[in-house]
């Protein structure tokens, strides 16, 4: 058996047999959907907020509707629109926070997008500074960490959005004050990893500092 490991990417190859059941192939809103889905579990899950952006070969995206919590989504509640953010498909309603997705997508050639309020990530949003990685599952993400110290309100605003996507700047993951969390990756699988291992690392990190400190990797 071949074990292949990267940073920021966990790809694991068998020249003799799967190491787990073989996973079916998806279709983009399926991967979509199960991203939700598993995020919601991995808490991300404020409610209503949070919202998902995956672009498609032709330019358009694909989009989690407003109204459905994440761990509720399914494949065929995903929505369509244009780099505008124009409705193309879809039965439900697309958030008007999707304005900071937009700018991000117009700056940045970043395949999936993803904000949202994890309870861990936002606290450290709040705090105003990224966490310290105290273990290897924290560590699983090498993706540069931005901070953006201001709270000018919602980013369905083009001028608030913009200001987030210029602090973010080339980082991939923002944790944005008083707000929540902004990360970018090039596949569903990548931010699947981001998130998860970022959320684990935020959390690790208070739970470390509320039993007196530890020594940081």
């Amino acid at each position: 058996m071949t074990l292949t490991f990267k940073t920021d990417g966990l790809y694991i190859e068998s020249q003799e047999r799967p190491i787990a059941p073989a996973f079916p192939e998806l279709t983009a809103a399926q991967e979509l959907a199960l991203l939700a889905r598993i995020l919601y579990r991995e808490g991300y899950n404020d409610h209503l907020a949070g919202h998902i952006t995956y672009r498609q070969p032709d330019g358009t995206f694909l989009v989690n509707p407003y109204g459905l919590v994440w761990g509720e989504l399914q494949a065929s509640d995903i929505m369509s629109m244009d780099g505008d953010g124009n409705l193309l498909g879809g039965k439900w309603t697309i958030t008007p926070a999707i304005q900071v997705h937009l700018e991000l997508h117009r700056t940045r050639e970043v395949t999936v997008a993803l904000h949202n309020h994890p309870e861990y990530g936002t606290l450290w949003a709040d705090i105003g500074r990224a966490p310290e990685v105290y273990d290897q599952t924290g560590a699983f993400t090498n993706a540069k960490v931005a901070v953006y110290s201001e709270y000018e309100g919602a980013v369905d605003q083009v001028s608030n959005a913009r200001a987030v996507v210029d602090a973010m700047g080339d980082a991939d993951i923002a944790l944005l004050a008083h707000h929540g969390v902004l990360i970018v990756g090039d596949s569903i699988r990548q931010i699947y990893l981001r998130a998860t291992s970022f959320e684990w690392r935020c959390r690790q990190a208070y739970r470390v500092a509320a039993a007196g400190g530890g020594v940081p990797m």
